[in-house]
């Protein structure tokens, strides 16, 4: 087996750090975690924390667009996938259910939310992941609608007036909301959630025209 190259070690003992500190994040939080622990979870030094991430907030940040990035890209397949749109508001609103209020993640974002109160450069960082977040719900509103061959143009001229970008603003806040509350509770529903999703994706599927499926040759 060939051996690595410095900047492939490199690479790599930064995706062990990561991976180590997704675990005790999410498993104890920000304040609990101390970058010794993260280095002795890793197998590496306190050393090797700071010159792959700088600093403890950058590492929570860096951890928390690694979450985002798999949990959208979850709902990104299930809903560009080729089955039939009702299997698909399904599926979506399974995904809801389950993601909606995942205690360690959403109670992480909290603890770091509430720490950038006097920190301007935490708060930037949360407005970023924020930010990305709502782009990449709006990736998915995109999809959806260029499938069901709805434009912009007549989603604003609809009942509904607004664009997908506030859509994916919305949905992203609620989510937030929802999250958080059953994050304290597990009790509180999803399902008034999961449902007003279905019926604004089946709103958006009557305003649009369906793209005609390609020819086949005979």
């Amino acid at each position: 087996m060939p051996r690595l190259t410095r900047a492939q070690r490199q690479e790599q003992t930064r995706a062990e750090l990561l991976e180590a500190a997704r675990q005790r994040f999410l498993a104890h939080g920000y304040a609990a975690t101390s970058l010794e622990d993260i280095a002795d979870d890793a197998g590496f030094s306190k050393g090797a924390v700071y010159s792959n991430f700088g600093s403890k907030p950058n590492l929570c940040r860096d951890v928390l667009e690694l979450i985002h990035r798999e949990k959208f890209a979850e709902m990104a397949e299930l809903a560009t996938s080729d089955a039939e749109l009702e299997t698909r508001i399904a599926g979506l609103s399974d995904w809801l259910e389950r993601t909606a209020g995942d205690v360690g993640w959403t109670m992480l974002e909290l603890e770091f939310a509430v720490l950038s109160r006097n920190n301007p450069e935490l708060a930037q960082m949360i407005t970023t992941l924020r930010d990305d977040a709502a782009r990449m719900v709006v990736d998915v509103l995109e999809s959806m609608s260029a499938e069901l061959g709805l434009t912009e143009t007549q989603l604003a001229n609809s009942a509904v007036a607004a664009s997908l970008e506030d859509l994916g603003n919305l949905l992203l806040s609620a989510g937030i909301g929802l999250g958080i509350q059953r994050a304290i509770d597990p009790s509180v529903p999803a399902r008034p959630f999961t449902d007003a999703f279905g019926h604004l994706v089946k709103l958006l599927s009557a305003l649009g025209s369906p793209k005609e499926p390609a020819p086949t040759a005979d």
